[in-house]
């Protein structure tokens, strides 16, 4: 199952046995001060250093997410998103959940961006769903309803399977939806990273389209997060999980050593490349 993602210029294919496609969440204001602030004043010098600093750190996709308080997200999102592809030539992931910023910035998006998000809500899935149609875009499914997110897989796996039967229903095919389990916090909850991986494994055994998780989520609130992110990684990769949204200047050698370890990356060359660049970089 492939998923085709394109900017002005590159194409990005996502698929299960390719190497891990990187999404950069970096340009979120949720937990950023100075990026919400910068937003908030109309200000997008902030969202374009981001974008190049984390398509140096080796970005393949880039989140674009404006909403923050005092924000006008149908006004500031395709700014943002036209700001972006201005400074970097690689896809993005167009993330609201209001459907008039998402049509308002697919309108003058370059390429095949990723639509973030839809939910198995009712009421997410009539507005966003035809959008998705309209454009021929690939589209994020969150697996959440009208009860929020299931504590249990099995509820999870239900609500993916719901979003893929729902956009198959439309014309929007198998292969441009991705389907996010969700992460939760090990901080709140011991058991959260386990009900997300079994959830990821059936996903991929049933359903077999690609998935993603905002992987981040699993260490919120507990110290030394990049370790921890990146162990939950290397196993959420081995059940499934194919663009991981994350901090990519803080985890992609972890995901380049789980791609290694699952046969991903012939000859060890991305990850004795990347070990390279990073010697050259501290002056090594």
């Amino acid at each position: 199952m492939e998923t085709r993602v394109l900017s002005a210029s590159q194409e990005v294919i996502i698929g299960g046995g390719r190497p891990t496609v990187l999404i950069g969440e970096r340009i979120n204001p949720t937990g950023k001060k100075r990026l919400a602030e910068a937003l908030r004043a109309g200000d997008l010098s902030v969202a374009k250093e981001e974008a190049i600093a984390q398509v140096a750190a080796g970005a393949d996709i880039l989140d674009v997410n404006v909403g923050a308080t005092g924000v006008d997200e149908i006004d500031m999102l395709p700014r943002a998103v036209e700001a972006v592809a201005s400074v970097v030539d690689v896809p993005l992931c167009i993330d609201s959940r209001k459907v008039q910023a998402l049509a308002a910035a697919l309108a003058i998006c370059p390429g095949r961006p990723i639509v973030n998000s839809v939910t198995g809500e009712e009421a997410s899935l009539e507005e966003i769903l035809p959008l998705v149609k309209q454009y021929n875009l690939p589209v994020i499914g969150l697996c959440l309803d009208e009860k929020g997110i299931p504590a249990e897989a099995s509820a999870r796996v239900e609500i993916a399977h719901k979003i893929v039967e729902r956009a198959e229903a439309i014309g929007i095919p198998r292969e441009d939806v991705i389907i996010d389990c969700l992460t939760l916090s090990l901080g709140a909850n011991v058991k959260a990273g386990l009900a997300t991986l079994e959830a990821t494994k059936r996903v991929r055994d049933e359903l077999q389209v690609n998935q993603t998780q905002g992987c981040s989520n699993i260490s919120h609130g507990l110290p030394n997060r990049p370790v921890l992110t990146g162990a939950y990684l290397g196993m959420a990769i081995e059940a499934g999980l194919t663009c991981p949204t994350v901090d990519v200047a803080l985890v992609r050698q972890a995901i380049l050593a789980a791609d290694l370890v699952l046969g991903r990356d012939n000859y060890a060359m991305r990850f004795i490349k990347a070990f390279r660049e990073a010697q050259a970089a501290c002056g090594a």
